[in-house]
């Protein structure tokens, strides 16, 4: 049985509830991510940011980004997997709620996130086509 830590990418870096969107955005280019988890002060997942959401709810609606934070997008119950979940709950979870990136947990502590790519480089060509389909064709 493959599990999610054994196909996620460790080393995913949060970023604290009340910093900045500019600052996530350069984070991104830094770390040559799409995405950033969002911890509060705890080391608790409050959310994940993406370039796409900076983007079209923050610069398309002609916010400044200096000045809005990581909270103020993080909305809802963050979607999470527990690190001994098995390929088969990952790939559900993603399809379920139309996500490309998934944060991993163990112990209450993200240590690391499953993407796209992730999925790509540990199934068959088959799996990674039939997921797509579930994923985008809704």
């Amino acid at each position: 049985m493959t599990t999610a830590g054994e196909i996620m990418h460790r080393g995913a870096q949060c970023i604290p509830i009340t910093e900045t969107l500019d600052r996530a955005a350069q984070l991104m280019r830094e770390m040559d991510v799409g995405c950033l988890p969002i911890c509060d002060s705890s080391g608790r997942l409050a959310g994940v940011i993406t370039d796409r959401d900076i983007v079209v709810h923050c610069v398309a609606l002609g916010r400044e980004p200096s000045r809005v934070t990581a909270e103020d997008l993080a909305q809802g119950t963050p979607v999470w997997i527990d690190v001994n979940a098995d390929i088969e709950e990952v790939l559900q979870v993603m399809e379920n709620h139309r996500i490309r990136r998934l944060p991993v947990i163990e112990n209450k502590r993200l240590v690391g996130i499953i993407s796209e790519a992730d999925i790509a480089r540990n199934l068959s060509e088959e799996q990674v086509a039939a997921w797509a389909e579930r994923v985008y064709a809704r």
